[in-house]
């Protein structure tokens, strides 16, 4: 039996792993639930799995799902960034499951390590802000980061039983977003509704939009790099529309290693929270004779500029990621809002990015002040 604290419960990647818990009661059982507002879902969640522990935004929130639930539900309920560390700590937990949006997962998720706990990544901008602390943290610790990115668990799948050194290069595939096809002319007219309508994937608010824009390719190139211990050049994006192949390993002998699915995200949560192991899961296999053909293409980085400005924050260090994941959450937020327009994201981030002095070799404070700075700088641009 293998227990659980899931931050982020409410969200995609939490109601996935979930789903997963109930096929496998025997396997798993939760003993921490962490959301922000979605209050009346982590109610259900409570009555579903009967955590030990639970925990909210604030106090207000806390007090909501309180008179939500049954007297002698034999929950504690706890809320803000004492409730957060709470649920990442927990004594009796093998595991926490990091599935938090954006820069909030951050430091509930090196409490956890510094617990000893293991880690089931899903949320990528812990390592864009800070991965060269996190993986240092880990391997001193000695606990597992085991990846809940499709992209990023296909990675680790492709090197399993080979040998790190033998790498010469990870592919990682995009879908290309609902906008692929669309001229860039007519970016500027992009809704937010439209923005949120990805083609093949089922995803939350936020990361959607980073998938229009191919930012979040851009994440998970700078989440790769400290996951597997690469230079930022050995990593490349293609455009792989049918989002069966989710990622590639090439190594230095002209071999290439995929790995294939389905576009669903319950395929990598349980390999990841099941590791070794893998769960009778019942996932389709991909139709392959119906699908036909796998293309692939080189990403237009004029096109999409924040892939491009993705690549040169990885290339620079320091704490120039934690700036460009902090004034693209801005950006993002902005956009939902019906603030900015779809094609001021990329203008805000650079905008952001250009005004800052990188920092080399950061500490934690300073990444979490490049993270304030970059927030603050932002917001201030949008007015």
């Amino acid at each position: 039996m293998k227990n659980l604290s899931i931050l982020g419960s409410t969200g995609s990647i939490g109601c996935n792993t979930l789903k997963i818990v109930e096929m496998f009661r025997d396997r798993f059982e939760v003993k921490a639930l962490a959301a922000a507002n979605n209050v009346k879902l982590l109610a259900r969640q409570i009555e579903t799995f009967h955590p030990e522990i639970a925990v909210v935004f604030d106090e207000n929130r806390a007090l909501e799902l309180k008179n939500m639930l049954p007297a002698g539900a034999g929950v504690e309920i706890l809320y803000g960034e004492d409730g957060y560390r709470a649920a990442a700590t927990h004594g009796s937990v093998d595991m926490v499951v990091a599935a938090m949006v954006g820069a909030a997962g951050l430091m509930p998720t090196l409490s956890a390590i510094e617990a000893g706990k293991n880690i089931a990544l899903a949320n990528k901008e812990i390592l864009v802000m800070a991965g060269e602390i996190v993986v240092k943290k880990a391997a001193e610790k000695g606990i597992k980061i085991l990846p809940i990115d499709s992209e990023h668990s296909a990675v680790f799948q492709c090197i399993a039983g080979h040998r790190r050194e033998d790498m010469d290069k990870i592919f990682l595939t995009a879908s290309g977003g609902p906008f692929l096809n669309m001229p860039a002319d007519e970016f500027v007219t992009i809704k937010p509704e439209e923005a949120l309508n990805h083609p093949t994937w089922q995803m939350g608010k936020k990361i959607s939009i980073d998938s229009a824009t191919l930012m979040n390719k851009g994440l998970e190139v700078i989440e790769a790099k400290y996951l597997f211990g690469v230079s930022h050049d050995m990593i490349k994006v293609v455009i792989h529309p049918q989002s069966v192949i989710h990622s590639m390993v090439a190594y230095r002998d002209g071999a290439v290693i995929a790995q294939l699915g389905i576009p669903d995200m319950k395929g990598a949560i349980a390999y990841a929270i099941s590791y070794p192991e893998r769960l009778m899961l019942k996932q389709p296999i991909p139709d392959f004779v119906n699908i036909g053909a796998f293309t692939f293409q080189q990403p237009d980085l004029k096109k999409f500029p924040c892939l491009a400005l993705a690549f040169k924050a990885c290339e620079m260090g320091g704490t120039m990621p934690a700036v460009l994941n902090a004034s693209n959450e801005v950006a993002v937020k902005a956009f939902l809002d019906k603030h900015i327009s779809f094609t001021d994201i990329p203008k805000l981030i650079k905008n952001t990015i250009e005004k800052h002095s990188s920092v080399t070799d950061p500490t934690l404070s300073d990444i979490l002040e490049a993270d304030k700075w970059a927030r603050e700088t932002a917001i201030k641009l949008l007015s």
